[in-house]
């Protein structure tokens, strides 16, 4: 069954000039199947490259919301139309504008995990490769950070010159870590290095031999001497850190490192959008525009 649905996406692929984006979170079968895997803002500036007609993003809502306007004449899919992001809900213009007015003077930088609304009324995007070198490079000295606030932390923690103020937000997956999650691990598996992604709290930050994004974790794991890693991040990453360093163990924090909505697109999902080409993302010229800038300036920015 599994292999009919493969066949059939790879010729409707063909057929109609379309490409699949999933990021590392995943289901292991979507990414196995996928043109590109790698996180939300690599997949969206890889989509624009090309010549496709059709991207079909496997990930959740601002992530297809970026793509589209990054490549605003192709048409944009999600496969799953409520594969939401709760980070992302929970900032909007009008609560992050709300406190804009509340500071005063200050520089929204909003991560990359928003919506198309946030991005809309930022000053500059960032994400968690780039967060502290977006935020140094800015010349204001306040700065509200949208919206996932143990992100802001870390960055706050290593930038001293600037007045950092923080929206409350977090993943739900990141946010559950804790400090006894790393410890336990560690008592089984002492020579494990630890890779922690900052949208984690301090107290699991504080433990890590290695902080960053999910294609850094790769990128470290597979550099890194040593064969056994604990992975403080949504459990999707493993398929494409098993596929690059086979001779070494990965491992997870269990059921806490999964997130429900990344794992909502099956390969019959992706064979849906494709078939009748639902659910496409539509953005006005507007907003395009104006969430267009801080992106932008964003991927001036060099990454860590």
């Amino acid at each position: 069954m599994e292999e009919k649905i493969q066949s059939k996406i790879t010729r409707l692929k063909k057929e109609k000039n379309a490409i699949i984006l999933a990021h590392y979170y995943q289901r292991d079968e979507v990414q196995e199947l996928a043109d590109f895997i790698g996180d939300s803002l690599a997949l969206s500036i890889e989509a624009s490259k090309t010549d496709a007609d059709i991207i079909v993003f496997c990930g959740v809502k601002f992530m297809a919301e970026t793509a589209k306007i990054l490549s605003p004449q192709k048409k944009v899919i999600l496969p799953v139309i409520d594969a939401g992001c709760p980070l992302a809900d929970m900032a909007t213009a009008e609560k992050v504008l709300n406190m804009k007015n509340e500071i005063g003077d200050v520089s929204i930088v909003s991560y990359v995990n928003t919506n198309v609304d946030v991005k809309m009324v930022s000053d500059i995007c960032c994400t968690s490769a780039n967060a502290i070198n977006v935020v140094k490079s800015l010349e204001a000295k306040k700065i509200l950070f949208v919206p996932d606030k143990h992100l802001g932390e870390y960055v706050k923690q290593n930038v001293a010159d600037k007045e950092i103020y923080l929206f409350d937000g977090y993943c739900l997956v990141h946010d559950s870590f804790t400090r006894k999650d790393i410890q336990d691990l560690l008592k089984i598996h002492p020579e494990a290095k630890v890779c922690v992604h900052p949208e984690s709290p301090m107290e699991v930050i504080e433990l890590a031999d290695f902080i960053g994004s999910t294609a850094g974790i790769i990128n470290y794991c597979i550099k890194n001497n040593a064969k056994e890693f604990i992975i403080a991040t949504e459990s999707g990453i493993v398929f494409e850190l098993k596929r690059q360093a086979p001779d070494k163990t990965f491992y997870t924090l269990g059921s806490k490192s999964i997130c429900a909505n990344m794992k909502k697109t099956t390969l019959k999902d992706v064979l849906n959008a494709l078939e009748r080409e639902v659910y496409e993302i539509i953005l006005t010229d507007e907003q395009i525009q104006k969430a267009k800038k801080p992106i932008e300036r964003m991927i001036s920015i060099k990454r860590q």
